[in-house]
């Protein structure tokens, strides 16, 4: 994949490529968190259509498990791609792992609510709720993952020194 986006960047003119590398993590979260949301709006839209009828249990349910596909996808991307974070030992890998799904945890109660009000309640429809809502579970997502997950440890360091 890196090979991939490499080659991609140097076709780009000069200029782009300086804007690319001075905004690469920005870049690279818009490129993986694009594909994370579109893992969730399709394991929604296909959960939606795989189930008949209209339970009142359907929007939680299937909230719950495009959340568990879509963060699954994210934690790997983000991790390795986005902000390059490497773990050298089983214990550090499970403590980003756990800190990134308790960060996104927040955001699926926040997708919950969104849910619960807009579609239980008020009766909108779930596949623009479905569009709509991802808007500011992205933004919600970047800003956990970079200030609380993927803590840059180097600078943090510099900072202090």
């Amino acid at each position: 994949m890196e090979r991939i986006i490499k080659a991609c960047v140097g076709i780009l003119p000069k200029k782009l490529q300086d804007i690319y590398y001075k905004y690469e993590e920005k870049w690279m979260y818009l490129l993986f968190g694009g594909l994370t949301t579109l893992v969730s709006i399709v394991t929604k839209l296909v959960l939606f259509a795989a189930v008949p009828g209209k339970p009142i249990w359907e929007n939680t349910a299937v909230v719950a498990i495009s959340w568990i596909c879509a963060v699954t996808f994210a934690f790997f991307t983000n991790k390795k791609y986005v902000f390059k974070n490497e773990t050298k030992t089983r214990n550090e890998f499970w403590t980003v792992f756990a800190s990134f799904y308790g960060a996104r945890l927040a955001t699926f109660f926040m997708e919950w609510a969104i849910f619960a009000v807009f579609c239980d309640l008020l009766h909108f429809n779930q596949s623009v709720i479905t569009f709509a809502s991802q808007v500011l579970i992205f933004v919600a997502n970047y800003v956990l993952s970079k200030v609380f997950v993927f803590k840059n440890k180097d600078k943090s360091t510099e900072n202090e020194q």
